[in-house]
């Protein structure tokens, strides 16, 4: 369910009335979280926000009392948080008239919010604090923030942290419990629950003054490094056993690993995993700040058994089913049964550190007698995963254990065996691949009476076929053009609409994909990766948040549109074109205009942006088609971004069409030569693939400098014709590699395709040759000599002929002498 909150900013009515659609940026939240169950005044800094008119929340609790723009780049949003809002991360975007804000996170806590106060970073002179609070600090360069509470022996004191989970920055904290003489009882860095951020908890020895201190780890520190510290009672358990269950099912956990020893606990589990639901650990001490990512699935649960350490004691569970344990000992294996029918297909999934458990896990599947019939260890990250097709009816086991050989109580796992299912989960591509917080273009802002294109992504699992997107909620007056998704791709173009007079409006909406076939059940969810820290080696994400929506909004109406001039005529393989783009300005905008191609057909290749000039209203998008690119039609789209003075302003075209068909003519080509200074003729034999009315031009493509050749025209009946070839003295000698472009007009528009292909050879003059010595004059013979018979035509040379004559000749010239005599054939009697 999506949570509105929307606001009619009357004193800003007169400016957005005028104003272009300009998307606004959100970059902090301030305070960084509050307690459930109060109000708080938050503070929105960013730009491009005096227009603000809803904040959209992903998550429900959280409801807006009032919005106030301070300024362009700061709001005020008053906020009431329910007494049962869920604890942990929550997102917000802010919808401006003109745009839609990034993705940012707060927290809800269950404690009391206090601030660190300054001076407290001498361990002598720490801030006193009451128990069970929250306290939100900054640790700045080789800060050091010290807290005293005073604890009862026996009392849990328990201490977890939100540092880099915030987002505001790499911050990787270090927290302690001492004791007043500065004895550690408990220390916290990182953890497997929890990333970067961690915690520790100690059972307290005797009634005292405890000491709890937090800096970062290497103690660096600046003014973004902020924290939200919980200090307290509360529980805090490192494994839950199981670590699922069905939905709606009302199911009793074990918690382990809080100091006070296991926790037992009955859940209602929710009717889907959606929404990214944690279960949290609750006792009457407090409930514990982090939580644990549970799974929600139809599934039946079987737990280990003692002495579950080999084949012939495994555990007994039914498949389907979800088998759930822990590795409690260094170099423990856990073994599991189950029977199979032969030719039965199952996914067989390790799930350790998906879930918060140090656990490295590595997974087999074998039979009864602990035979391998496969394994696996790391499978897209370190749980573990095995597609296992059963040989034979009959019982077969599955173990698991550390990929080191590492075991302790909090070592938990869940491995879920389940019929293969089809699912596919969508999204939208990421537009810099180089900066993986970006966040441009993760939303769908259509202005009025215009148009926003975007690629949807759509992953598929163990299903084939097209696939139909689509959107669960479109603001009024919005429609969406989308082509089905063909079978080998798995991205397509989709374009928004928004009416003249659609209301300015958002709202957060699910991208489904669905299969044609009412018989194929997929699933589809959304997935959108917002990420929020970044750090070293190779900017690894340390902090990030899968959003199950993006947003769509319509805003006020953009400075300028465009328009594709959609070809008439299609592009033929192995050929070029030009895709004209025009643009319609509104009055006063003269601006320069970026445009796009949003898609590019497979086999197919489109320049990558074009300019329309400041002023002017056209450019052109040069186009090619591979050889082998498929004759078909594709649908796509074409964007553009200009600045009106707001940001950037990004617009579409609708779907057009193009068309890649067969050559409509090929040609065949000899391989000619020509001397310095000389002419030679290139032969080309003509197959028409496509009738065509009139004369087509043809062109010799690439010849070198300072050789020439003539435009030749053809008809859809010419077999062959000839290019003369002219070569300058100074033509550069060697081979050259020549094309033709056949253009072909149609519809009042050129076809142009490249075909043939060979190499000119220029060559070097032969030098003048040498007269030979004539021989001696002998006397004529006294009887008369019969007439010479007639000489017979000179036959015409072949090219393969003529290129050995010529190597004939250049071989004499090179050793210097006149060519030899023919050498007489011997006289007929």
């Amino acid at each position: 369910m999506t949570f509105r909150f929307l606001f009619s900013l009357c004193a800003l009515c007169a400016l957005c009335g005028e104003s272009f659609s300009a998307s606004p940026a959100l970059g902090a939240i301030q305070p960084r979280g509050a307690q459930r169950g109060t109000e708080a005044t938050l503070t929105f800094q960013g730009g491009r926000l005096a227009d603000a008119q809803e904040v959209l929340a992903y998550y429900p609790g959280i409801s807006v009392k009032k919005l106030e723009v301070v300024n362009d780049a700061t709001l005020k949003v008053a906020v009431a948080i329910a007494p049962d809002c869920r604890l942990g991360e929550h997102v917000f975007r802010v919808r401006t008239a003109t745009g839609i804000s990034d993705a940012r996170t707060f927290w809800v806590g269950a404690l009391p919010v206090i601030d660190e106060v300054e001076p407290n970073s001498e361990f002598e002179k720490p801030q006193p604090i009451p128990m069970n609070v929250t306290v939100h600090g900054v640790v700045r360069a080789e800060d050091q923030d010290y807290f005293v509470v005073e604890g009862k022996k026996g009392q849990r004191l328990s201490v977890e942290v939100e540092a880099m989970r915030l987002g505001s920055a790499f911050f990787d904290p270090y927290v302690a419990i001492l004791d007043a003489k500065r004895f550690e009882l408990a220390t916290g860095d990182d953890s497997a629950l929890s990333g970067q951020d961690g915690g520790c908890s100690v059972v307290l020895p005797a009634d005292g003054k405890y000491i709890v201190q937090v800096r970062e780890s290497a103690y660096g520190g600046n003014d973004a490094c902020q924290y939200r510290l919980h200090i307290g009672n509360f529980p805090r358990p490192t494994a839950v056993v199981p670590a699922g269950g069905k939905p709606n099912e009302e199911l009793e956990v074990t918690f382990l690993g809080d100091p006070a020893g296991p926790i037992k606990q009955k859940v209602k589990l929710p009717a889907s995993d959606a929404n990214a639901w944690r279960l949290h650990c609750q006792t009457p001490d407090g409930v514990h700040p982090a939580g644990f990512k549970f799974r929600v699935a139809d599934l039946p649960n079987a737990f280990e058994t003692p002495n579950n350490g080999g084949p012939a004691t495994a555990s007994p569970g039914p498949a389907p089913g979800a088998f759930n344990g822990v590795i409690a000992r260094p170099g423990e294996t856990d073994y599991f049964k189950f029977a199979a029918k032969k030719g039965q297909v199952l996914d067989l999934r390790c799930m350790a550190r998906a879930l918060g458990s140090p656990l490295d896990p590595v997974l087999y599947v074998g039979n009864a007698q602990g035979g391998t019939l496969a394994g696996n260890d790391d499978n897209g990250g370190p749980d573990s995963y095995i597609r296992f097709t059963a040989p034979a009816d009959g019982d077969y086991t599955l173990w698991v254990h550390d990929h080191l050989r590492k075991g302790g109580p909090d070592y938990f796992y869940r491995v879920e065996v389940a019929p293969v299912a089809a699912s596919v989960t969508t999204t939208i591509p990421k537009v810099d691949g180089n900066n993986l917080t970006n966040q441009d273009r993760q939303t769908f802002t259509v202005p009025k009476g215009g148009r926003y294109a975007s690629l949807v992504i759509a992953n598929r699992a163990d299903v084939g076929g097209p696939l139909a997107i689509g959107f669960d909620k479109l603001p009024a007056g919005v429609t969406v053009s989308a082509e089905p998704m063909e079978p080998g791709l798995n991205v397509v173009p989709v374009v928004f609409e928004a009416k003249p007079d659609a209301p300015t409006a958002g709202t957060l909406v699910a991208i489904s994909a669905t299969h044609p076939d009412p018989n194929v059940k997929a699933p589809s969810r959304t997935a959108l990766d917002a990420a929020l820290t970044l750090g070293p080696p190779n900017q690894t994400i340390y902090a990030r948040h899968e959003l199950d929506r993006t947003a769509i909004a319509v805003a006020e109406a953009a400075p300028y549109s465009i328009e594709v001039i959609e070809p008439k005529v299609p592009l033929v393989q192995n050929g070029t074109a030009n895709l004209r783009v025009v643009a319609k300005r509104a009055e006063g905008f003269k601006g320069a205009i970026t445009v796009f191609p949003l898609w590019t057909p497979p086999g197919m290749g489109i320049q990558g942006s074009a300019v329309i000039p400041e002023g002017q209203t056209e450019c052109v998008l040069p186009m090619n088609a591979a050889p082998d690119a498929g004759a078909r039609k594709w649908k796509t789209a074409v964007h553009a971004v200009a600045d009106a003075g707001k940001g950037p302003v990004w617009t579409a075209s609708r779907l057009f069409a193009l068309e890649v068909v067969a050559p409509i003519v090929t040609l065949t080509m000899e391989r000619p030569a020509v001397e310095q200074g000389g002419q030679t003729q290139l032969f080309c034999k003509v197959a028409v693939g496509a009738p065509f009315e009139g004369k087509a031009k043809v062109n010799l493509i690439g010849l070198p400098a300072k050789t020439t050749s003539q435009t030749v025209e053809i008809t859809k009946d010419t077999k062959e014709f000839a290019f003369p070839i002219t070569a300058d003295k100074t033509s550069p000698v060697g081979q050259h590699n020549v094309f033709a472009q056949v253009i072909v007009e149609r519809a009042g528009e050129q076809i142009a395709g490249n075909t043939g292909g060979t190499q000119l050879r220029i060559d070097v003059p032969l030098p003048p040759k040498v007269a030979a010595t004539p021989p001696p004059k002998q006397e004529a013979p006294k009887t008369p000599t019969p007439a010479p018979p007639a000489k017979a035509p000179e036959k015409r040379l072949t090219r393969l002929e003529q290129l050995r004559k010529e190597a004939e000749e250049r071989e004499k010239a090179a050793a210097g002498g006149a060519p030899a005599p023919k050498k007489e054939e011997p006289k007929k009697p």
